[in-house]
């Protein structure tokens, strides 16, 4: 092959590899999103806002998805100690199917002063798709315990999506009927039931039938050439 077509060559093989990395990347779409929380406290209703981002990673069947609060969204009269708070909240998904997927969240790393708004920690969890296809995540209701009180939040805008992303579900999610159990590499245990004895026998019955007629007619044959 002369310089020339090796280089077109390797140059075309290189379009097509990048072209195939190009359409087997899932694609996304993520947004910082302005959530209003309205906040059920033992002290009284409040209310704050705070910027929400939610990344997804992809992990084994299913995606890591890590919620992040850019400001906080609550406060305590008094100091909480470090690790007086533990948060966890909701991800709503849609589209391509519904589920709410619970993340949750280290206690505060240290402690928070009075009427201070409460840095809510990054929150994580998993979600394995039913389903394979575009969906969105959108955060969903918050809840913060401290000191034996809970403090629950709710997004009172209607908040956009954070986060689109097309995804795979295990399997293709194509609803096709899986087999439990089933050895599908030929590495299967000979069945031993009633039934399977039976068949088994019966094989070799008819073998060594067959294995008799053919002997019986070698030796009427070889009779027949010593006659003859």
């Amino acid at each position: 092959m002369s310089d020339r077509k090796r280089s077109t060559a390797l140059a075309l093989a290189s379009a097509l590899a990048g072209s195939a990395v190009l359409f087997t990347a899932p694609a996304a779409h993520a947004a910082v999103v302005d959530v209003a929380y309205d906040c059920k406290t033992p002290i009284g209703d409040k209310s704050a806002v705070s910027p929400i981002d939610i990344k997804a990673v992809k992990q084994g069947d299913g995606y890591k998805l890590t919620m992040t609060f850019q400001k906080g969204v609550s406060s305590s009269p008094i100091e909480l100690g470090k690790g007086a708070m533990s948060p966890s909240a909701v991800i709503l998904v849609d589209g391509a199917e519904k589920a709410s997927v619970p993340v949750s969240g280290p206690s505060n790393p240290e402690a928070v002063p009075p009427d201070t708004p409460i840095k809510i920690t990054d929150l994580s969890g998993t979600y394995t798709p039913k389903k394979s296809g575009k969906v969105t995540f959108t955060a969903g209701v918050l809840t913060i315990m401290a000191m034996g009180t809970t403090t629950t939040c709710t997004p009172g805008n209607s908040p956009k999506p954070s986060l689109e992303l097309d995804v795979t579900a295990p399997g293709g999610g194509t609803g096709g009927t899986a087999q439990s159990g089933a050895d599908t590499t030929g590495d299967t245990l000979p069945q031993t039931g009633p039934a399977d004895s039976a068949l088994a026998l019966g094989t070799l019955g008819g073998t060594v039938l067959l294995s008799g007629a053919v002997g019986v007619l070698w030796l009427t044959r070889r009779g027949r050439r010593a006659r003859s």
